[in-house]
Order: structure tokens, then sequence, then C-alpha cells
């Protein structure tokens, strides 16, 4: 009976877990070409030193094309930052309210994780496109992009549904360190 209740408890406990992993849908952006995803993220960094680095968390993703709200969240669900990116220039907000403005997201996004991640690109990339730039494409039987490098990024997408890949595998190597970033996308 004991154990019955034990496996029970670590069961719920679990699920509860997975269930906090992502953000919750946040407040739409006002457009009619509001492009979504929700998901995971695993950023890995390998540095020359010997040293490795490591976070995880959620991802909460709106794009009107004008305007771009990214939340990042623990794996808890709860929200560590929110990147803001208008035309010309981008907003982070800390859970803590303190906010930082710059021309680029990808810098306000390395503040909050503590290592780069290609905002700019992602605008392309969670859509299935490589963007302006891109070299070694390569495409699927159906067309689909599958693979290119792109600003030092080599990127691979997969599990394409209906607005694009549910699986974005990025890399960077240089001579500091080795970048490895891993979004799956659970809804749209």
């Amino acid at each position: 009976m004991m154990r019955a209740v034990g496996r029970w408890l670590i069961v719920s406990m679990c699920v509860m877990l997975v269930a906090c992993a992502t953000p919750q849908k946040m407040a739409p952006l006002s457009s009619d070409k509001l492009f979504e995803r929700v998901g995971r993220f695993a950023l890995s960094v390998q540095h020359a030193n010997g040293k490795q680095d490591a976070v995880q968390g959620g991802f909460a993703w709106q794009d009107t094309g004008q305007q771009l709200k990214l939340d990042l969240a623990n794996p808890l669900g709860s929200t560590l930052a929110r990147v803001l990116v208008m035309a010309n220039s981008a907003v982070l907000t800390r859970s803590n309210g303190s906010q930082q403005v710059a021309s680029d997201p990808d810098a306000l996004v390395e503040l909050a994780l503590g290592s780069p991640i290609p905002v700019s690109g992602l605008r392309d990339w969670l859509q299935g496109r490589a963007g302006a730039g891109a070299v070694d494409q390569q495409l699927d039987d159906q067309g689909r992009v599958l693979s290119f490098v792109q600003s030092g990024w080599r990127v691979r997408l997969s599990r394409y549904d209906e607005l694009g890949p549910a699986l974005l595998q990025l890399n960077r190597n240089d001579a500091l360190s080795d970048i490895s970033v891993r979004l799956v996308v659970n809804s749209h």
C-alpha cells in the first residue's frame, strides 16, 4: 500500500513539474499577423577553460513582424525575463522589475541567460526559413529547410507542424566556447 502511494506521489509530482516547465501563453500582442510558439529550451556552454554552464526552462514567443515579445521561464514556470523588441530597440525586463535597453535583442538575452541565443535569427528560424546570409542550406523532399549556417550558427530544423519546425538545434563554436541551444515547441 505504501509503495503504491509513493509511486502515485512521484508520478503526480513529475506531471506537475512537466506542466510547469513552459510559461503560460501571454496576453496577445495586437496584430492580425501574430505568430506564436511556446515550448522549452536547453542551453549548454562548454568554455575553452573546461568550465561548463547549462540552463534550461520554458519560452513563449509572440511576433507580429513589427514587435516581438519573448518570455523566458525557469523549469518551474516562473518568468525569468521578458524581452520586448521594437523597430529600433529592445527592452529586457527581469523578474524583479529591473530593465535594460539596447538596440540588439541578442545581447539582452545573453544578459538574462549568461550566453548568447540568436533572437534575431529565430524570427525566421521558428517559421522554418533560413534568413539573409545563410549558406549550406539543405532542404527535405517537401522543400522544407532542414539545415544551414547563418551568423556563425549551425542550425538544424525538424519535426515540422503547420507553423514551422517543432525542434530547433543551434550550435556555435569559437575560440572561447562551444554553445548548444535546443528549442522544442510544445504548442502554438
